[in-house]
């Protein structure tokens, strides 16, 4: 299954809500997304990426989920 980039950016807004998120990717199961967020802040990378991965709500668990691969930028906004 593949899944659309403003479906992810959806998911990713409604856990942000005042982050710059920006989703790319055609194929709707490699994508790339770039979150600036304040509710990083005080935590390192790993934790950042966690949070994304929660926000995706299951969406890349295992070999049935319908994103693949993310490539993942994450800061803390300022």
């Amino acid at each position: 299954m593949a899944i659309e980039a403003s479906e992810i950016e959806t998911l990713l807004r409604d856990a942000f809500p005042t982050a710059d998120i920006m989703v790319d990717g055609a194929d709707g199961v490699h994508m790339a997304a770039q979150v600036i967020a304040e509710e990083f802040k005080g935590k390192n990378r790993v934790a950042q990426q966690r949070m994304v991965y929660a926000a995706l709500k299951g969406k890349m668990d295992g070999p049935n989920g319908e994103l693949h691969a993310l490539a993942l930028t994450t800061k803390v906004k300022e």
